[in-house]
């Protein structure tokens, strides 16, 4: 007994240096989760961004070009298909600039020649650079006025946004509304596709394409009446105010030459319209007939570059004209009105255009 009390201070000497009380320890400790390291950090997802297309912005009146600080929407329109079996007397001249959705505005071009002002006729007129919508020369540029038959540009226009110009329209109107009127020979009931109608109506001037249009796509005159003008308010044109799809004198029917160069800026983005402003001739197709229409302006083909857009003419409003020209890839706009002679106001006007500005 003695001897085992002697012993025990040594054995437990022992047991220590070998580790004993802590093997004990983690035999009885109670039980732990493994520690894991820290799940990754996702990547964080790349933003989605939408695209915008932003309202038209056209440039306000002024001597001076302003900034091209905005974009111009103009409706996405789907690509021209014509007829499967184009007559060979169908010559519309080719449009001379692509068109897209969205007018994505430019520097306007600098004033750089020294050229006398040109000697025009016609009491109201503007110069407009086509990309950048800078008036680069005015005189009397938003008086209202009557605008005789380039109401129709805005017809066009209105006709292409919302219907499709391969459809089969059956041409319905008011005869008595025709007096004194250009038309295209349509005749009540004919089966005609609105692109035949549209060339009748751009073309030959016909009051009766115009009527026929107005009916198809607004469901009746008036309706489409609205129609137009609330495009002028959608691209901010004060100036103008329509009764009728064919431009014939109303004391409610005015425009100007500025607010009528701004529909053909935005009809001009449809190459379409394109097309139509500058076909020289186009045949017809209507029912069982068969026959061709020519263009009245004599601007294309006597004034170099010259691929549109539309004439007019009535008492009230005189002869008038939208006339676009592209040289060097870069097209001017002229607005005419109270005009006595097109070619001869309209020419002078694009060669100064041309000759006394340049653009970078």
């Amino acid at each position: 007994m003695l001897r085992t009390l002697v012993m025990l201070p040594f054995a437990f000497a022992v047991l220590v240096g070998l580790g004993f009380p802590g093997m004990v320890a983690r035999w009885f400790a109670p039980p732990t989760s493994p520690v894991l390291p820290p799940p990754a950090v996702a990547a964080a997802a790349l933003p989605t961004v939408s695209p915008t297309v932003e309202k038209v912005a056209l440039a306000e009146p002024s001597p001076t070009p302003p900034p091209a600080t905005a974009t111009l929407r103009a409706t996405p329109q789907p690509s021209a298909t014509l007829r499967p079996e184009p007559s060979a007397t169908n010559t519309a001249v080719p449009p001379t600039a692509t068109s897209s959705p969205v007018l994505v505005a430019s520097l306007p071009p600098i004033k750089s020649g020294l050229e006398p002002l040109p000697k025009v006729g016609a009491r109201e007129y503007v110069i407009v650079d086509g990309d950048s919508g800078a008036i680069l020369l005015e005189n009397a540029a938003h008086r209202r006025v009557a605008p005789a038959s380039t109401t129709k540009i805005v017809t066009a226009m209105i006709a292409l946004e919302r219907k499709d110009w391969r459809d089969i329209v059956t041409a319905s109107y008011d005869e008595s509304e025709l007096i004194d009127s250009t038309l295209m020979g349509l005749r009540p009931g004919d089966r005609i596709t609105l692109e035949d109608l549209l060339y009748g109506l751009m073309l030959p001037s016909g009051n009766d394409a115009a009527l026929a249009i107005a009916t198809y796509v607004g469901g009746s005159r008036n309706r489409f009446v609205d129609l137009m003008n609330a495009k002028a308010a959608d691209l901010g044109l004060a100036n103008s105010h329509f009764t009728n799809p064919h431009g014939l004198d109303h004391r409610e029917h005015y425009s100007s030459a500025f607010d009528m160069v701004q529909f053909a800026r935005a009809g001009m983005k449809d190459p379409r319209f394109q097309a139509l402003s500058a076909a020289r001739k186009w045949s017809i197709r209507a029912s069982s007939r068969t026959y061709d229409v020519h263009n009245l302006n004599r601007v294309l083909g006597q004034v170099p570059g010259a691929d549109g857009v539309k004439i007019g003419f009535t008492d009230e409003a005189g002869r008038t004209i939208v006339a676009s020209a592209t040289r060097n890839g870069k097209r001017v706009y002229v607005g005419a009105f109270h005009s006595t002679d097109l070619v001869g106001d309209t020419r002078p006007l694009l060669e100064w255009a041309f000759k006394n500005w340049s653009w970078v």
